[in-house]
Order: structure tokens, then C-alpha cells, then sequence
């Protein structure tokens, strides 16, 4: 039996599949499409965050490879983020089908299966074990299962938690089409936007219209497109050819709880929002490599089930915030003059440093803090990827954490650190570092002379001249058995 089903093969699924295997976790993907293909070219990038979580496992230059760096969008505007103290300061354009690509190439190194035309039609929980119900009848059983399984999630609507949160307020259709004519400007009118533009590939066209809100059924066709189009430019420059045509909205909900007793959530099955602001793929990334390690603890017998309402406590407020900014984002697209004076108002504002600054912070996802408590400004936010010089020569912090284990790093002479029992699981690195210690939004922060960072790259423990206080960090976020790695 594996240890951890999780149900859905989409880059949250994957990416959290990869986080367990890499933790020696038995792990094992349903997944109900029967191939690897993705109609459409979905979504459509990642923030520096989520680049830099890639980063910590070894693989963002694949992504970077295949996509282009941009400045983060804003509300028709740009904002600069070089100045921001991360080796990421922009945000990366690539399509959901490249991202999907890379993600399965990597499972396929960590030899991570994949089940493919694996529907899951319910689930019950009891005693030690979760039972999925497959619609061919077939039954699986695993100690956990999380459900990755999008918007509409089986999982979450089997583990009955309730998905609160606010009804749709726009609309939109997305396509992937041929034309005929040549493409317009990007405009705006009280509906939202409207533009097209081409792939790579010089002939399909991305449109993404804007429509009036009303209560539809059934998908929409090349008819509707067409409409709309019309409507908004006079003419629906020859669509034709249609690849894919789907429909979004701002509906914008929340799961009420991201774990119910053996079933967790992750990605959209946790929350749904508007694509505006490009917060959809990152926020399940990030996700996954906040409930991972944990979740591997936990399974393993390193760590007490209490560790696994730490991921709730954790990204439900994470996640949260950046679902009211989705909202704001989605707001300041619509045109008429209330909106757009609001638009013009938040232009002007993040014209300034300091409102840039925080804005940037939330939209990039750099700013995250998870509540460890009282004291260093460094506890409960991602660690630095600081240059070190360390006794087998220049390394990074996060080089250190491909292999998805924590680090206790000390910086200070002497260093007589004894992990005791946890030496077989945290690594010791003795390390110099001559580089200023900074946060984005943050500014400057005193230099530490010791840190444990968590495999998701959150600092959990800093030493401020004494280890006081390191071995209750070392209990609670690196349990107190030994590991079992692959």
C-alpha cells in the first residue's frame, strides 16, 4: 500500500508528488486524464517566490529556459522589482503547457508514478486509512490522501469542507484560435479587457474577451466568441479554427479548512480567484512545498499529526491575502470612470517607493510570514539565498536545500552546535557570509549567528549569540525520531 495518493496530475500535484518523493515517501499520482496533453495554453507564469522555491530544489533554470522575464504587471502598469534583494526580481511569462512539461520530466528522474485514466468518483475515511473509489470500480487505500484535483475538487466535496467565498462579478472567454485579420490594441471597457495576441508558433492567436456576467451553462462555443468580439471591436477578425474556448470568472472562494482529519488540499481544490494578477499555479507551488515535508514527517513517523495543522495555519492567511488582492485586480480591469479613476489613483500611488514596495511584496509572493512567534525579524519568512563560503568552498543557501532537508547554518566562532538526535536528518553547515542580510519590504536586518531553515525554505530559528530556544525549534519542525531516507 502507498503511503500518499495524490489526485491530480497538475503542476501542484506534481510538484507535491516531487516533495515527497524526494522526502522517500511512497507516493503515488491519480490522475483522470489519459495523457499528457493540456488543451490550451492556460496560465500563464510564475512570481519571484515561486521561481525562487523551484530554485530550492535545483530545477528553475529549466523554467527559465523556456520562458521570458518580465516586470511585475499591475493594472495595466509594470511595476520595477530589481532593486528587490532576490536573485529573482521579475516575474516569469511561460505557458502552463511548458510548465506542465518540465514538472513531469522531473518526476520522471525522481521515478515518481503517474496513474493516468484514473477517475476519482469519492473517498471514505476510517481508523488509519483513506479508501478512494475510482469510477471503474476499482477501490485504493493509502494512510493520506491530498487532493490537487482543481476548482471542482472531488476530494474536497467527499471530505465535505465547505468552499465559501464570493460569486462571480465578471466574465470572460478564452480561446486559442486562427484569424484572419490583424490584431487590434489591448482595450478596456466596463466589461474588463479585451485582447489577442500571437503564440510562439506565429499563427494561433490567445484571445481573452471580456463579457457581460450572466448565468450560462454548457461550455461556450466559437459562435459566442465571435459575438462578443464583434460587440466590442465591430468585427471578430476572422476567428476560425478554434484549438480551445473556455470561460473564466472572478468567483473567488476559499476551502473553510485545507485538512479534514487523513485529507488535505492543495492548489485550486484550496481556493479558486480570478486569473488577474497571476497568482493561480504559484500559489498551489507554494502549497505543495509548504505541506510536503510535512506531510513526509508525519507519514514517516518523525513528526506528531499535529504537524499537519501547522499547513493550514500556515498558507490559509497566506493564501487569503493574495485572494483579496486577485479580487482588487480583477476590479481595476473593468473601464468605466469610477474604475478608472481608482486605476489612475493606484497608478500614482505605486509611483512611490514605499507603496511600490508593499504592493510588489504581496504580488511577488517575497513578503510571505508565517507566524513562528516573537523575535527576529528573519523567524517565519524565506531565507536569503545568501553567498557562502563554507570548508568545501562557495556554495548558496539555496543550494542547500535541493535535496528538500533542513539546514542549521552557523555563521559565528566558535561553532559547537550539537544537533544530538536530529544529526541524522538537519544538516550542519558552518558557513561565512560578507554580504548584507536584507528582506524585501523588510530593509536591513541584523545579522544572525545561526539560522535553521525548514525544507521550505522558511527560517524557523535564529541564534542571536546562544542556541536558547533551538532545541524546542528542532522538536517542533523536525520531530524527534529518526528518518528514514530513500
Amino acid at each position: 500500500m502507498v503511503e500518499v495518493i495524490v489526485v491530480g496530475a497538475g503542476p501542484v500535484g506534481m510538484m507535491l508528488a516531487g516533495e515527497l518523493m524526494l522526502a522517500g515517501v511512497d507516493v503515488v499520482i491519480a490522475e483522470r486524464r489519459s495523457t499528457t496533453e493540456l488543451v490550451g495554453s492556460r496560465a500563464g507564469g510564475f512570481h519571484a517566490r515561486t521561481i525562487e522555491l523551484l530554485d530550492q530544489r535545483g530545477i528553475a533554470d529549466r523554467f527559465l529556459a523556456k520562458g521570458k522575464t518580465h516586470p511585475v504587471p499591475y493594472a495595466g502598469t509594470m511595476l520595477d522589482i530589481s532593486d528587490f534583494p532576490t536573485r529573482h526580481p521579475y516575474t516569469l511569462g511561460i505557458m502552463q503547457n511548458d510548465i506542465e512539461r518540465i514538472l513531469a520530466e522531473w518526476l520522471d528522474e525522481l521515478a515518481v508514478p503517474v496513474l493516468r485514466d484514473r477517475e476519482v468518483i469519492g473517498l471514505a475515511q476510517g481508523g488509519t486509512e483513506v479508501e478512494l473509489r475510482l469510477a471503474d470500480g476499482e477501490t485504493w487505500h493509502a494512510p493520506y490522501v491530498v487532493g490537487a484535483d482543481g476548482g471542482r475538487s472531488v476530494i474536497r466535496r467527499a471530505a465535505g469542507i465547505s468552499f465559501p467565498g464570493w460569486d462571480k462579478t465578471t466574465s470572460a472567454l478564452i480561446a486559442e484560435v486562427e484569424v484572419t485579420e490583424p490584431l487590434p490594441e489591448v482595450t478596456y471597457d466596463a466589461n474588463g479587457i479585451h485582447g489577442l495576441s500571437y503564440l510562439a508558433d506565429g499563427r494561433t492567436v490567445r484571445v481573452v474577451t471580456s463579457e457581460p456576467v450572466r448565468d450560462t451553462t454548457g461550455d461556450p462555443t466559437l459562435a459566442d466568441l465571435s459575438t462578443n468580439l464583434i460587440a466590442v471591436f465591430g468585427t471578430d477578425f476572422g476567428v476560425h479554427h478554434p484549438t480551445w474556448i473556455s470561460r473564466f470568472t472572478d468567483t473567488t472562494r476559499q476551502a473553510a479548512t485545507y485538512r479534514r482529519d487523513r485529507v488535505l488540499l492543495a492548489g485550486d481544490a484550496a481556493h479558486i480567484h480570478s486569473p488577474a494578477g497571476g497568482q493561480g499555479i504559484g500559489l498551489g507551488i507554494q502549497d505543495a512545498v509548504n505541506l510536503g515535508w510535512k506531510l513526509a514527517q508525519v507519514v514517516q513517523g518523525i513528526s506528531t499529526d499535529s504537524l499537519l495543522d501547522t499547513y493550514h495555519a500556515e498558507r490559509h492567511p497566506a493564501d487569503a491575502r493574495s485572494l483579496q488582492y486577485t479580487m482588487a485586480a480583477s476590479a481595476l480591469q473593468r473601464q468605466d470612470p469610477r474604475i478608472g479613476a481608482l486605476r489612475d489613483l493606484m497608478t500614482a500611488m505605486v509611483g512611490f517607493a514605499e507603496p511600490r514596495t508593499h504592493l510588489a511584496g504581496l504580488i511577488s509572493g517575497l513578503d510571505v510570514h508565517y507566524d513562528l512567534g516573537e523575535g527576529h525579524a528573519l523567524l517565519g519568512r524565506r531565507m536569503p539565498d545568501l553567498d557562502l563560503i563554507t570548508a568545501e568552498g562557495s556554495t548558496r543557501v539555496f543550494t542547500l536545500l535541493h535535496r528538500a532537508r533542513p539546514v542549521l547554518i552557523a555563521f559565528d566562532e566558535p561553532r559547537d552546535v550539537d544537533l544530538g538526535i536530529w544529526a541524522d536528518r538537519v544538516q550542519l553547515v558552518d558557513a561565512a557570509c560578507d554580504g548584507p542580510w536584507e528582506l524585501p519590504v523588510i530593509g536591513a536586518v541584523s545579522a544572525p549567528t545561526a539560522v535553521l531553515v525548514r525544507p521550505d525554505g522558511h527560517v524557523a530559528w535564529v541564534g542571536e549569540g546562544s542556541t536558547s530556544g533551538l532545541a524546542d525549534a528542532l522538536m517542533t519542525w523536525c520531530g524527534a525520531r529518526p528518518q528514514r531516507f530513500a
